[in-house]
């Protein structure tokens, strides 16, 4: 391509990534989906109204489990703006956004400015850091945070530049006070495998590694510190079921190594292949290219070891590895190493020159794109949203016409075509389910639900009670205080008259114990992080449901 080709085709780049960004900041006002981020909203909220920064609590009682940083940004966050949907996943989409910068800038040092470009557009269009950004938790700061750490602490290495190891220390203490431990270890897992692989042992051993670690710790004492006031002073307090729990052990070791190993108080079961399946529809609609990259960077790798970057493989594979190990696992544990899934498979695109390899490319993702759009309209088809309107429809048709011709209006260059085409396709289908189907399954979690309606038909503020369920969607929407009792009626109650709201088969029993209830609005239910078929399906979703019921007790 000529040079004005060339510049003409970037613009398009940089309209891509706007039209990127803004697919990343429509789930921003979609109410927040429970019962993970909902908890994480309720924990910031009370850091605000109790006005302390220093210890966490959950339905009441200390809460021992994430650590501080993305609780204290998110309070921060709501002091700026008030307490709202909006204001609470703010800051986690603007560290994301954060990541895709940082993910530009290294895949530039590495590479050259179009890889750096596409990186940051697959990362944005990778499916799992969209849905990530509508349901915020900690992966958002976390995938931020790792990626900037990486970036600054290589640009450390290659100038010997002490402000880029502070940069990168900080970065690597907020990480630890994000997630644990186990963040330092694509961070570490990067810089170290580079310098293994091309045996650099001087630099690996260099001093400057030494001056990280305690920088690091020194960065990390803000969470330390809470962790010992909260708990460490306080051996009285029970905590997971016992007394004399060390908030400190928790964090270095129980949190982290505990889940690992099965040993601590939070357990799970791992599957060594559950993150190859993850990361086939979490990293779509690139998923299968990355595998291919992954093959061939290794394959081409093994020749002229010296010639390559290890980063990203290694910093990618090492967290793959030791989290398929693990047997504690969720599907977003591997957000943080989408940075390098992303130039790993950018590096790969703009290498791929020989025609067999760019056809079977274009088939593979020609089926990708087919078999995502029988998906989206099946879903439409059978979902039915409520929230669809002509707004969401003309924005979705406008894509749907560009899909076919534009790619090759703009760009010459094969993989190019083939990439916007996918862009367009991953738009398509996240704006549907943020502006369509997000906010009708919103419908259906009902402590949600239910506190907006008491919000604007409470007019004598009536005190407000839950039983039953996990309240904290309810506990962060409700513009009153919340208590919490058990089924069976047991536990503090304010005076009546005062709300009550549960399951249905909760109210009756209750009734059935002579208490006096006045019935005053009923909402559908349905645990809408746990989808299925039956509920998916309008035509059924009847069956699929329970309800819950709002009364006056007197």
């Amino acid at each position: 391509m000529n040079e004005q080709t060339t510049a003409t085709s970037f613009k398009w780049l940089y309209i891509f990534i706007a039209m990127a960004v803004l697919v990343n900041f429509s789930g921003l006002f979609i109410l927040i989906i429970g019962p993970d981020g909902t908890l994480y909203a309720t924990i910031a909220k009370t850091m605000v109204l109790r006005h302390d920064y220093v210890n966490l609590y959950a339905l009441g009682a200390d809460w021992l489990d994430k650590p501080h940083f993305p609780f204290w940004i998110t309070a921060l966050s709501f002091n700026l703006f008030g307490i709202s949907t909006w204001a609470y996943k703010l800051p986690g989409i603007l560290f994301m956004m954060m990541g895709v910068w940082y993910t530009y800038l290294f895949a530039k040092s590495l590479y050259n400015k179009e890889v750096a470009l596409w990186s940051a557009l697959i990362l944005l269009t990778a499916q799992h850091i969209v849905v990530s950004n509508y349901d915020v938790r900690a992966e958002p700061y976390l995938t931020g945070l790792v990626i900037a750490s990486v970036y600054h602490l290589y640009r450390a290495y290659i100038q010997n530049n002490f402000w880029q190891l502070l940069a990168g220390c900080v970065f690597a203490a907020c990480s630890i006070m994000t997630k644990g431990m186990f963040a330092l270890i694509p961070i570490g897992g990067a810089i170290a495998g580079h310098l293994i692989i091309t045996k650099q042992w001087k630099q690996l051993f260099n001093w400057r590694w030494l001056i990280a670690a305690v920088l690091i710790m020194i960065f990390t004492l803000p969470e330390l510190y809470c962790l010992y006031e909260q708990f460490d002073l306080h051996p009285e307090k029970v905590v997971f079921g016992h007394q004399g729990v060390s908030g400190i052990r928790f964090f270095f070791w129980d949190s982290q190594f505990g889940r690992f190993f099965n040993t601590g108080p939070i357990k799970g079961s791992g599957d060594p292949t559950f993150f190859v399946h993850t990361t086939l529809w979490a990293f779509l609609p690139w998923s299968l290219l990355l595998f291919a990259a992954i093959f061939q960077f290794i394959r081409k790798g093994a020749k002229n070891v010296q010639s390559h970057e290890w980063y990203c493989l290694c910093g990618s594979l090492l967290t793959f590895l030791v989290f398929s190990a693990s047997k504690f696992q969720l599907p977003h544990y591997l957000n943080i190493v989408f940075p390098f899934f992303a130039i790993l498979t950018a590096q790969y695109l703009y290498n791929l020159k020989a025609e067999k390899s760019i056809r079977a490319l274009r088939i593979t993702q020609l089926i990708v794109i087919f078999l995502l759009s029988v998906i989206i309209i099946a879903l439409h088809y059978f979902f039915q949203p409520e929230e669809f309107n002509w707004i969401t429809g003309t924005i979705l048709l406008v894509l749907l016409i560009l899909l076919p011709f534009l790619p090759r209006t703009i760009t010459s260059k094969a993989f190019w075509r083939i990439g916007f085409s996918t862009l367009l396709v991953s738009f398509i289908i996240n704006l549907y389910l943020n502006l369509a189907f997000y906010p009708s399954l919103l419908h259906y979690q009902a402590l949600t639900q239910a506190a907006l309606w008491i919000n604007k038909n409470n007019p004598d503020k009536l005190p407000v009670v839950q039983s039953g369920d996990v309240p904290f969607a309810m506990e962060f929407y409700l513009d009153q205080p919340l208590t919490n009792i058990g089924t069976d009626g047991n536990g503090p109650t304010p005076p009546k008259p005062y709300l009550l709201f549960a399951q249905t088969d909760v109210i009756n029993g209750l009734k059935a114990k002579g208490w006096q209830m006045q019935p005053v609005k009923t909402f559908e239910r349905y645990w809408i992080s746990r989808l299925k078929p039956q509920f998916l399906n309008k035509g059924t979703r009847e069956k699929a449901l329970t309800y819950s019921e709002l009364v006056i007790v007197k």
